[in-house]
């Protein structure tokens, strides 16, 4: 193709080509980096379980809990106990509390990691609210659960046996409330018992 043409026009197409190809490597860098921090941990991603650990050792471990928000959420988010200490491969439940507000309907989702990220990999969730788009209406006050434990196989790793606190972190993101729920007048909120 670039050939036929000459001078600045194969100069413009060479750059176009560029272009599209940067573009395209753009675009499939991200599916790929998050499935490469699912598998790794890398970064503080963490694992995904669907069942509890099959072996839990003498050997605990501290799980701090952290939370924040992205500018502009206006929930308030918080963990409800800041830190929890569980044999390594024993189940943890935690909680944290999201209340919105504000007089209108508010959904969001929360991104989270943990550090060091030498655990990321080894720090596996059962169970997270933030599989799942939250949507609280004015008023609103939910805890939400997280179910984990930390694998056993952390004592192997080079890195990770030294590793005897792992903080887990959510930021809570405003996002658009579903069709359906876009489409409602805001609701009163129920009241709190």
């Amino acid at each position: 193709m670039f050939s036929r043409l000459t001078g600045p026009r194969r100069t413009a197409a060479q750059l176009v080509t560029v272009v599209a190809v940067m573009g395209s490597l753009s675009f499939a860098a991200v599916p790929f980096y998050d499935w490469f921090c699912r598998v790794t941990g890398f970064g503080g991603a963490t694992g995904v379980a669907a069942a509890a650990s099959d072996t839990i050792l003498d050997r605990t471990i501290t799980v701090r809990f952290d939370a924040s928000k992205e500018r502009g959420m206006p929930w308030e988010f918080r963990p409800v106990q800041r830190e929890m200490t569980l044999r390594i491969g024993e189940t943890g439940l935690a909680f944290y509390e999201a209340y919105n507000p504000i007089d209108r309907t508010v959904a969001g989702t929360a991104s989270y990691n943990v550090t060091p990220y030498a655990a990321g990999g080894y720090f596996t969730k059962i169970d997270c609210f933030c599989f799942q788009e939250q949507v609280l209406a004015p008023g609103e006050r939910v805890q939400m659960p997280v179910t984990f434990y930390v694998d056993p196989e952390i004592v192997t790793d080079r890195e990770g046996k030294f590793v005897h606190t792992i903080t887990l972190s959510y930021t809570f993101h405003e996002t658009e409330l579903p069709g359906e729920q876009a489409a409602l007048p805001s609701a009163t909120p129920a009241p709190v018992n």
